[in-house]
């Protein structure tokens, strides 16, 4: 059975999609995914086919915040490349019919891991799986955003300077406590900036073990999810990110394998994921790598130091916001440790 909210949104989406994505046939439920992205996603099952709602919150936002008609555009863009994404099917633009935009794109069934130290494998397979992850993510920063038409999708060059400026005024004016680890850590990435390479590809932003959905029982990746923070920059950026899982503390909101035997668990180390990455890509070992891992660090932290403020502020969940704010002290702390 539907409760009337539901019911009353599968008649509203039922003539926009007689009209623009008729081969779905008639919606007939839709149910809300638990896991917590901030662009909420459904499960809308249709008479031919069962497809995701990506739709922005409802209520104020950020004028650049949860733009999902970006990621419509990126996800269309990449269908084109050998970077695994769901088929993007189509945008709507018309408020009246869902409350704010939305996408549908293509239901993909298959496992999503959580546990960087992916307990539900044998320990002989967790390599691959870490080498798919590496090896996607060097594709994706492979791709030609220029022949795809991307090139405003984003400002090339000087990513660095320009994400450090904005990170810091953002934790500057969420800032709750003084946190000295942070504020050494902001001069030190100041002072020792590398200089602008040049180098500028399609970031996901926010490339993570539980944004990627692998073929079931298999090391090989059916999609990857999440777009909202692609932009184009820097592709050390989300290198950097996706390793720290290696560093971060197995416990809190976010699970790392700091302290782990990794030869035991028969997880490749950073050097070796680093390289493989390099192999994929075709270019060099990096420079810089202790800026890029800091910056990191510093990003994340500044980050989750917002969520705090708006817990605090009861803007965010509040129990889990506080919880993501004790993170912020430890994470500036590692990233200070990479800069001595």
């Amino acid at each position: 059975m539907h409760n009337d909210a539901d019911h009353k949104i599968l008649l509203s989406l039922r003539d926009w999609i007689n009209t623009h994505a008729p081969q779905l046939g008639t919606p007939q439920a839709i149910r809300k995914f638990a896991a917590g992205q901030s662009n909420p996603s459904f499960l809308l099952e249709c008479s031919n086919q069962s497809v995701v709602l990506r739709k922005k919150p409802d209520g104020e936002l950020l004028a650049s915040a949860h733009a999902v008609d970006r990621e419509f555009r990126l996800i269309s863009a990449l269908q084109q490349t050998p970077v695994p994404v769901p088929q993007a099917i189509a945008l709507c633009e018309d408020n009246s019919v869902m409350g704010s935009l939305f996408y549908l794109m293509s239901y993909e069934p298959g496992d999503i891991f959580w546990d960087p130290a992916l307990p539900e494998l044998a320990r002989e397979h967790k390599a691959d799986y870490y080498h798919f992850l590496v090896g996607t993510l060097a594709q994706l920063h492979s791709v030609d955003y220029q022949a795809l038409g991307l090139s405003d999708f984003g400002k090339p060059g000087n990513y660095y300077a320009r994400q450090l400026s904005r990170w810091s005024t953002q934790y500057q004016a969420s800032a709750t406590d003084v946190i000295t680890d942070m504020d050494v850590l902001i001069q030190w990435l100041t002072s020792n900036m590398p200089d602008d390479d040049g180098e500028s590809c399609i970031i996901h932003g926010d490339y993570r073990l539980d944004n990627v959905i692998f073929h079931a029982g298999q090391p090989s990746i059916r999609a990857v999810l999440d777009w909202e923070l692609a932009t184009l920059g820097h592709p050390m950026a989300d290198l950097a990110y996706y390793l720290m899982a290696l560093r971060l503390p197995r416990i809190g909101e976010i699970k790392g394998l700091q302290g782990e035997d990794l030869t035991a668990l028969g997880i490749p180390d950073e050097s070796a994921l680093i390289a493989h990455y390099c192999r994929v890509r075709g270019v060099e070992q990096p420079r810089n790598w202790a800026f890029y891992l800091a910056f990191s660090f510093f990003r994340l932290a500044a980050i989750l130091q917002g969520v705090y403020k708006r817990g605090l502020d009861g803007n965010a969940s509040n129990e889990r916001a506080i919880r993501m704010g004790k993170l912020v002290q430890p994470l500036a702390e590692m990233g200070r440790s990479l800069t001595i």
